[in-house]
């Protein structure tokens, strides 16, 4: 195995592996695939902006969360506070107005969604913050954080107070890494949470204000029997997702196994549907006609949903994707990457035949007229650089 000394201290010692990743991801970094709007840290996670039907809210590693419009491509509106990564978001409280965001510091953090103005914080976890989703009991608006230390948290938004804490007794737990809302099952009094952690189990929660109680699930292969949690992944589940494009609104699932799942309410949340994503998959998105599928790989994929048949991969990322955005009541996809861009990729299936046309014509040799590389500038990069420097020491 071969080592090299780098430029920069993290490649002081490189294999041959780390270099062509490195290399390659470099190569790959000036693509315009998705109409990328670059930003400055790796990107965590992103969620829909209520105000603005074309921006997404962004999880930066630089301790912010940043108001990104895509069709604008304008980034200046961020949420200042924290100065650890935010890895989560969440929009909530009275009149859907506070911006929620997790950060490494074990805090979450509020703003105020339209004046950007620092809100509550709500400090318990005692290990990074990984999930945060809002809903309403009994009246009153809630918060729910999932963290590194194993625990789910309930907060009134209001008071700041901690309501509960939520922790298997059984079956031990490992980091939560996502949560959602059952919208067919939550009341006004309770509300069904379904959690997704870094071991396989997948567990349902009945939260009231004054308790709560992990619900047992009946096993798919025996109806009389129970089960402790739903378990229909190999390992970490990423990302758990409603279906409200379908009548049963079943879950959608993506695992460290390699697999994007539908879980069938109906069948109590047994496999109906399995994509094989390849590597982890970070994330999934759902719209009446697609699953899309996005993760380590780099790749989006595209899914037909009636015949479950891989339609389109879109490429353009050149590190791991973290999250997917639908924006248009379907018709567009956002993706956000640890490589710093946010990427807009139409669903339209007449835009991703014409994805797929291109793919094929430049595997068979027929290439776009690309300018040759002298119209960009008769010099070499290096002459570039020895004239900056010249000029610059004319000042």
């Amino acid at each position: 195995m071969a080592f090299h000394k780098g430029t920069s201290t993290d490649q002081f010692f490189q294999t041959d592996a780390e270099q062509a990743k490195r290399e390659r991801r470099e190569a790959k970094a000036g693509n315009k695939n998705g109409s990328p709007v670059a930003l400055k840290s790796k990107l965590l996670a992103a969620v829909p902006d209520p105000t603005s039907p074309t921006s997404v809210l962004v999880a930066e590693s630089a301790g912010s969360v940043r108001r990104v419009n895509v069709d604008t491509g304008d980034t200046k509106q961020v949420f200042r506070g924290p100065s650890a990564p935010v890895t989560c978001v969440a929009v909530g409280g009275s009149g859907n107005s506070t911006l929620f965001a997790g950060s490494w510091d074990k805090d979450i953090w509020s703003w105020d969604l339209s004046s950007k103005v620092l809100s509550r914080k709500y400090s318990g976890h005692s290990d990074f913050v990984k999930a945060v989703v809002t809903t309403k009991l009994s009246g009153k608006d809630i918060l729910i954080s999932g963290g590194a230390d194993k625990k789910i948290m309930v907060w009134d938004i209001e008071t700041g107070s901690r309501l509960h804490v939520l922790q298997d007794q059984a079956v031990s737990m490992m980091a939560v890494q996502d949560l959602v809302v059952d919208p067919v099952q939550s009341g006004p009094d309770e509300t069904i949470l379904v959690s997704a952690s870094s071991d396989p189990h997948i567990r349902r929660w009945r939260i009231r204000l004054d308790g709560f109680e992990q619900l047992k699930e009946t096993s798919p292969d025996e109806p009389s029997a129970a089960r402790h949690a739903i378990l229909e992944h190999d390992t970490t589940v990423y990302k758990v997702v409603f279906d409200s494009e379908s009548e049963e609104v079943d879950l959608w699932t993506s695992s460290g196994d390699g697999t994007a799942k539908c879980l069938s309410r109906i069948k109590g949340f047994a496999t109906d549907d399995s994509f094989q994503h390849g590597d982890h998959v970070r994330a999934v998105a759902v719209t009446e006609q697609w699953i899309v599928t996005a993760g380590r790989d780099e790749d989006v994929k595209v899914w037909d949903r009636s015949s479950g048949k891989l339609y389109c991969v879109l490429d353009g990322h050149y590190d791991e994707i973290t999250d997917l955005v639908v924006l248009d009541g379907g018709g567009r996809v956002v993706s956000v990457s640890i490589d710093g861009t946010v990427r807009t990729w139409p669903l339209d299936q007449a835009e991703l035949d014409k994805v797929n046309k291109e793919k094929e014509d430049r595997a068979k040799g027929v290439e776009k007229e690309t300018p040759t590389e002298q119209s960009k500038g008769l010099m070499t990069a290096e002459e570039e650089a020895e004239l900056a420097a010249l000029m610059g020491d004319d000042d």
